[in-house]
């Protein structure tokens, strides 16, 4: 995918920075809109005078009138505390699916957007495409109806349209998110700064861990595929919350211990693994980067950031 013009809502955000920085190397034009709820200008400084920006929520694309050849929507509250603080963040999604889904239809261009793995939970491991969904939360709820509204639209207006469940992401870039941010870089905030990182439970917990810049590989290999519909976005591989702390205090160096406290989270999710094959076969799409070697990136990254880690919440 080289040139054209490309929308990214969420695009100063943590994964949708990585993608801005990503289709411009491409050689691509972007049209980045974000409201900074959780995203950043800092993540985007090196590129500024790139790309157009667009202050406000998702639906603003209803206002651009430039014609465009994809639009990549990632503007969407990602965090299931975000949503139990403020349950009405949920018609927000709606209202920006809706104004991004309509920007599509006119445009007649392709949209891959950001769903979640959250929706399999209840099901038995690896997760594929084809389960049944169980809404738990107002976050799935939310990410389930961008997903069947999605697919509406796609039936009635015939534009092509890709969800990707993304699993656990990590990665650079994350600081602005402070306590929503992946795991993975928490823990190595709490280790830099000398604090002790709490896990929930006995740290036996699991995740499929998976590091941003594969994540953008597979939001560009969608935008160019074929192929559409929903896909999930993971390794295929569960690593425990212990397994990661190890890792971790190995690459720092660091005697600290994790300090384990009582699960407070109702419908708290054990354990979580994608099964990849879909995303393989049709997409062509299988994520490269080892769970150790983005960690090893991510200790380098924000040794260099640490007066600017957030304080332990």
């Amino acid at each position: 995918m080289e040139g054209g013009t490309f929308i990214v809502t969420g695009g100063a955000g943590f994964i949708g920075s990585r993608l801005v920085v990503r289709l411009l190397e491409k050689g691509c034009k972007v049209i980045v809109i974000d409201n900074f709820h959780t995203g950043s200008i800092s993540n985007l400084k090196e590129v500024l005078d790139k790309v157009k920006m667009v202050k406000g929520r998702s639906s603003k694309i209803l206002e651009l009138k430039e014609e465009v050849n994809g639009v990549f929507h990632l503007g969407i509250y990602s965090s299931s505390p975000m949503y139990r603080k403020n349950p009405r963040l949920v018609s927000e999604v709606v209202e920006d699916a809706i104004a991004v889904l309509e920007y599509c239809k006119e445009a007649g261009c392709h949209l891959v957007y950001a769903s979640t793995s959250s929706l399999y939970n209840g099901n038995p491991l690896p997760y594929r495409e084809d389960m049944p969904v169980f809404v738990t939360d107002y976050y799935t709820e939310a990410r389930y109806y961008l997903e069947r509204l999605s697919e509406l639209y796609r039936n009635m207006h015939g534009f092509r349209s890709t969800g990707l469940r993304l699993f656990s992401v990590y990665g650079e870039n994350e600081i602005p998110k402070g306590k929503y941010a992946n795991m993975v870089s928490q823990f190595i905030w709490y280790m830099l700064k000398g604090e002790t990182p709490v896990i929930y439970g006995d740290g036996s917990q699991t995740r499929d861990f998976i590091y941003v810049e594969d994540v953008v590989d597979a939001f560009l290999v969608s935008m160019h595929s074929e192929k559409d519909g929903i896909f999930n976005v993971g390794t295929g591989i569960e690593t425990s919350f212990n397994q990661v702390f190890n890792m971790i205090k190995e690459v720092l160096g660091s005697e600290l211990e994790p300090k384990y406290v009582p699960c407070p989270i109702k419908n708290y999710v054990y354990r979580t693994k994608a099964d990849t094959t879909k995303a393989e076969t049709q997409l062509g799409f299988k994520a490269r980067t080892s769970l150790e070697d983005g960690i090893r990136k991510l200790v380098s990254y924000y040794k260099e950031k640490v007066d600017q880690l957030p304080l332990g919440e």
